[in-house]
């Protein structure tokens, strides 16, 4: 099985964190392919960036057709570009924030998100009614780190997740974490055990679902709004995309 698990941002070393998070959880036989877009933002810390970035996802999910893959995990906790990527393919399609909000569900009768900044936090809001979990979230929080300080200072960031996550422990009445970021992704053991309680991340969890998606031989449905784009052409920058 092979799983390209796409990160939508253009920042090599957090494609390469997110990479190896998402092989320490795949199964025997999943390969994983950790990619990102050969353009776009550094870092997805607004609605600009993910509108930009999601044209990086589709191109990354019509360069995984012609490899073969079997599942796609869009490692950036907006999901930029969900929707269009699973038109585009008939393989399965997960978005780390999607698969992370059920794998807290099951763990937990309530639970908060711990992210970067205030505003990706609204956005995390948006998702989290989307997909149908806001009343099991008490609240999101945002450590107020930029996306690349998980890079560049990560010592820093961690403390500052943990805080945070100590204070989401203490007054949300939760019984669990999710970390808000596909950059957090080899920081889910030590946060929970500074927490105390079980540390959700969207990479590990997306790559579960996708194997489990493949084995149970489910594909995107391509009956209704999911089947493949219609063909038209493209205009400009955009030329490549034409029928």
């Amino acid at each position: 099985m092979k799983i390209r698990v796409i990160n939508p941002n253009t920042t090599c070393a957090m494609t390469e964190t997110i990479g190896a998070a998402a092989a320490r959880v795949a199964g025997p036989g999943t390969q994983i392919v950790a990619t990102q877009p050969a353009g776009g933002p550094v870092s997805i810390e607004s609605h600009f960036d993910e509108a930009v970035a999601a044209v990086g996802v589709a191109e990354e999910v019509l360069a995984g057709e012609r490899e073969q893959t079997d599942a796609y995990v869009i490692a950036c906790f907006g999901d930029p570009g969900l929707w269009s990527a699973r038109e585009l393919t008939r393989a399965p399609v997960i978005g780390i924030a999607e698969a992370a909000f059920h794998m807290a569900a099951m763990v937990s009768t309530r639970f908060s998100v711990v992210t970067t900044l205030g505003r990706t936090g609204i956005i995390a809001e948006h998702l989290l009614q989307q997909y149908g979990f806001a009343h099991l979230c008490r609240k999101v929080r945002a450590a107020e780190i930029p996306v690349l300080d998980l890079e560049h200072d990560p010592d820093a960031a961690l403390r500052k997740i943990i805080e945070e996550s100590l204070r989401a422990k203490h007054e949300d009445g939760i019984g669990a974490i999710v970390l808000g970021c596909g950059g957090m992704a080899d920081l889910t053991d030590t946060i929970s055990d500074a927490v105390g309680l079980p540390v959700v991340e969207g990479v590990s969890a997306a790559v579960k679902l996708a194997e489990s998606l493949v084995h149970l031989g489910l594909k995107t449905s391509k009956h209704g709004d999911l089947d493949f784009p219609r063909p038209k052409a493209f205009a400009g920058q955009f030329r490549h995309f034409s029928a």
